[in-house]
């Protein structure tokens, strides 16, 4: 048979219950005046690749919208290294307040947790996705030299080299390397990897028919697509693009469904304030709404995807799901 209270000790009961129902509110208080007030002080982007790259250049253009939007400063910090996971984990293990936050990739976010196993951070627990910034499509290039003008072409000329055939891609896990391994998977071919240390490496071999092609970036291969020094086959996205548009996909060129992007998505640590990921958002949205930084990534051959938290939530499980288990399929592993 249970106890009677005492009186003392439902006085402190009442007490307890009595300092909740006071604290919550004024808990709840705090954390809406801390969304209000944000940003109070300058806000620091992680980017996990080289300055000059396509993902910094991304980051650069998109803290500088945030600032104007917010009147704050937004300060791109680079720590190379890793296939971006080094600034991944920092990211991670930072103060969830939205002053540190990542501009990460596929590359970071949904390849490598399949080929670093014991990476120690999880990309999908450990972050709050912002927004989805912007996309760009890989194009499917060969050496002029080879009598390949179409995707059957390629597949065609993969089997009868029986495995000898070779690609080149920036490194081990890219979107180059990752987007060939899901060519082969969905030609049922098999092309052997040579990873460079960089993608003007990679290139500079295909441009010299040492390695007879590659998937790449289309903005960086265009200028060699224009001069004839390669030939483009197709480009990796579900639709043409408005930057070279008379390329066609490799996904109306036979593979069904086959889209690879390079993308960027903007990160928060777990645990950040709902109120503070909105107001992020809706700075993106604006950020991204300028005409000037509208017309830079167009040049650049970029897709403005603008994707809110939600949106950007989704598609990231839809990511890695299919990268995770192409990685494995593939026996892709790091180094």
């Amino acid at each position: 048979m249970p106890h009677p209270l005492t009186a003392q000790t439902r006085r402190r009961l009442l007490g307890a219950t009595l300092a909740g129902v006071i604290a919550a509110p004024l808990m709840m208080g705090a954390a809406a005046h801390a969304a209000d007030a944000y940003p109070s002080k300058p806000t620091t982007i992680l980017v996990g690749f080289s300055a000059g790259g396509a993902v910094d250049n991304v980051a650069r253009q998109l803290g500088h919208g945030l600032g104007a939007a917010f009147g704050q400063t937004y300060v791109i910090e680079n720590r190379a290294g890793a296939t971006g996971t080094i600034a991944a984990e920092a990211a991670s293990r930072a103060q969830p307040d939205g002053y540190t936050l990542l501009l990460g990739t596929q590359s970071t976010m949904v390849v490598a947790p399949g080929m670093y196993p014991s990476l120690r951070f999880d990309p999908i627990k450990d972050f709050v996705p912002v927004s989805l910034v912007a996309s760009v499509p890989l194009v499917l290039v060969v050496h002029p030299s080879l009598p390949l003008k179409t995707v059957q072409d390629v597949i065609a000329y993969a089997k009868e080299k029986n495995g000898e055939l070779t690609y080149a891609s920036s490194g081990l896990g890219g979107p180059q390397h990752v987007s060939m391994e899901l060519f082969n998977s969905m030609a049922g071919v098999k092309m052997v990897h040579v990873p460079y240390r960089g993608e003007a490496n990679a290139i500079t071999d295909v441009l010299g028919n040492q390695v007879p092609l590659m998937f790449s970036n289309l903005p960086t291969l265009l200028p060699h697509i224009k001069s004839g020094k390669l030939r483009a086959i197709a480009v990796s996205g579900l639709e043409r693009s408005p930057t070279a548009p008379e390329i066609p996909t490799v996904a109306e060129s036979g593979l069904k469904g086959f889209e690879a992007l390079t993308w960027f998505g903007l990160y928060a640590p777990q645990g950040t304030p709902d109120a503070v990921v909105k107001k992020l958002e809706s700075g993106v949205k604006t950020a991204l709404a300028d005409p000037a930084t509208r017309t830079k990534m167009g040049e650049q051959g970029m897709k403005i995807e603008g994707r809110d938290s939600a949106a950007f939530k989704q598609y990231m499980q839809t990511e890695s799901v299919k990268w995770g288990d192409l990685v494995r399929k593939s026996g892709i592993k790091s180094e």
